[in-house]
């Protein structure tokens, strides 16, 4: 059973954007944080922006300004709209879900497989 599958990305120009999307079963969306991480080839998996219960969301440096987390609880689905893009932004980007609203690894129990982003130069 897959509860978390994302969708929405694709090729852009460098200073894009796009749309991320992840469906979750409605007890993924309403029983855990929900948030995105990415993974570029050959490096770790990074936590890019997390979305507590309360509607606080957090970012990491580089997606602050220019990325914002947001759900949409009729559709239980969250999202990451991104702007100003950059090639350093191309990877693969997963939707995680934890019980924990903190952009660690650690912190997610639950992975989607993922939607390749690439940003040409």
């Amino acid at each position: 059973q897959v509860d978390l599958v994302e969708s929405g990305g694709g090729s852009v120009p460098d200073g894009g954007s796009l749309r991320l999307a992840c469906t979750a079963s409605k007890y993924f969306y309403t029983t855990f944080r929900l948030a995105w991480f990415r993974q570029a080839p050959g490096k770790d998996r990074e936590g890019v922006a997390v979305l507590d219960n309360d509607g606080t969301a957090t970012y990491s440096d580089s997606a602050k300004g220019r990325f914002t987390i947001s759900k949409d609880g009729d559709k239980n689905a969250l999202y990451l709209d991104m702007t100003d893009l950059t090639p350093g932004d191309s990877a693969v980007y997963i939707c995680a879900a934890g019980p924990m609203a903190v952009l660690s690894q650690a912190a997610f129990w639950y992975w989607g497989q993922g939607t390749q982003v690439t940003v040409d130069s």
